[in-house]
């Protein structure tokens, strides 16, 4: 059986090979994620529960409201850019690591100020969102991961931030032997930061390269920011459309247990996420390689892409939404119950995730970014108009409703309503077609 396999990766092309490597890596970067999630994520869940995990909720949720300033969003310019002109390798990464630093200096001052502002009275939340802001400051070391990205070789990088993950959830379980309050998982979620930031400067020079070789150009960050802010504006209405409901749920109902059922059930939800993410990681350089040199090979290769995007969606949310109750019941215990039902329901917005990266990476690719800040501030929009209705009467299932229906019109619906893109709603609707999506699949791997 070992055989045939090999046999068959020999007969696939070099490319194909080494984007099939790397998902490989990051595939089993994300197993080892998930697996500890399930464990110790649960463990920590459960030992909290619904109320204290409802409050650490809220202040993540809400440290994520300024995250925007620590420009994440620039990560597909800075690989395509690399991949693209390798010898500006230098002048990019440090450019970006500076934008990144200040950016994770605002989001953690602004982050402490308006808390202390709208909550003048609750120490404990100041603190939590002090603490996770601070983490910010060390995002900017995942510049050294766009790196490894740009050259398709996440293993370095995987290696990097899985030993830190690893080993802060033995700290983790310790912590909750020794029945440590709330406020010692958040100063252990910044050490996770710090740790694997560490790590990833170490994998970097290990490899031959040299942090102090990278150089600021203050044109090279102007750049970037003016072909950027259309992903950085984007995503702040990515957080709204896709993160504002728990904060609104926090805000708006004074018992944090009804936001800590919907964050469990989104947690067990977007631990899927990672399929989608490591299809786009992989792909996103080849495919750009392949748009400069044959425009009928880079669409086929883009419907396949999104037949293997529908096939991914389908199936997660299929048997979690049928297992959801058990699901809940094994993993979170009869505290979380109320979250089965959510889940359930909540699951199939996985769509979401699956076409909405695929056609990030082809606006990307196309250099049409000006759209993504158009799906993204109308679903933002959608998004906190439906919340505001829903919520009140309805609480958690309100804000799953609105999630999916602001789901469905941003991320399906538009892309028939703006010529340019309604190719995107082409592949989306042919990859329905199991039958003709799965012989694509098959073709390729031929």
């Amino acid at each position: 059986m070992l055989d045939k396999i090999a046999s068959l990766i020999q007969k696939l092309s070099p490319g194909l090979r080494q984007v099939l490597s790397n998902m490989g890596w990051l595939f089993i970067s994300k197993v080892i994620e998930l697996g500890l999630s399930l464990v110790v994520g649960v463990w920590v869940t459960r030992y909290l529960g619904p109320t204290q995990f409802g409050t650490l909720t809220y202040a993540m949720t809400f440290v994520g409201m300024f995250r925007f300033a620590t420009l994440q969003a620039l990560k597909t310019l800075v690989v395509r850019d690399i991949a693209r002109t390798p010898t500006s390798k230098n002048e990019t990464l440090g450019t970006t690591f500076a934008l990144q630093f200040a950016g994770g200096l605002i989001t953690l001052l602004t982050a402490v100020v308006t808390i202390y502002w709208l909550q003048p009275n609750e120490s404990l939340t100041h603190w939590l969102v002090g603490i996770i802001a601070a983490g910010t400051l060390f995002n900017a070391f995942n510049t050294i991961d766009f790196w490894f990205q740009s050259q398709i070789q996440s293993k370095y990088t995987v290696a990097a931030k899985n030993s830190a993950y690893v080993f802060m959830a033995a700290i983790r379980v310790g912590l909750i032997y020794l029945q440590a309050p709330l406020i010692a998982f958040a100063w252990a979620r910044l050490a996770e930061v710090v740790l694997g930031s560490i790590g990833l400067v170490i994998i970097y020079q290990s490899q031959g390269n040299h942090i102090q070789a990278w150089r600021t150009n203050w044109k090279r960050a102007k750049e970037l920011l003016q072909e950027g802010w259309l992903l950085v504006g984007a995503g702040i209405a990515i957080y709204i459309y896709a993160d504002i409901d728990q904060l609104m749920l926090g805000s708006m109902l004074p018992d944090k247990s009804e936001l800590g059922f919907y964050a469990a059930a989104v947690k067990i939800s977007r631990l899927l996420d990672f399929f989608p993410m490591v299809l786009a990681s992989s792909i996103l350089p080849k495919l750009t390689a392949l748009k400069e040199t044959s425009q009928d090979d880079y669409l086929d290769k883009l419907q396949v892409y999104f037949d293997i995007s529908t096939l991914i969606w389908l199936a997660g949310a299929i048997p979690v939404s049928l297992l959801s109750h058990y699901i809940v019941q094994i993993l979170y215990g009869a505290d979380f119950a109320p979250a089965g039902t959510l889940l359930s329901i909540y699951v199939w917005s996985q769509f979401n995730s699956c076409f909405g990266v695929a056609r990030g990476t082809v606006l990307t690719i196309e250099r049409k970014l000006k759209f993504t800040l158009i799906f993204t501030s109308m679903g933002a929009i959608v998004n906190l108009v439906l919340n505001f209705l829903l919520i009140p009467g309805y609480g958690a299932m309100g804000a799953t409703i609105a999630t999916i229906i602001t789901y469905l019109i941003v991320i399906i619906l538009i892309n028939f309503l703006i010529k340019e893109l309604r190719f995107i709603g082409t592949l989306i609707i042919r990859s329905f077609n199991f039958y003709a999506a799965i012989l694509r699949i098959k073709r390729m791997t031929q």
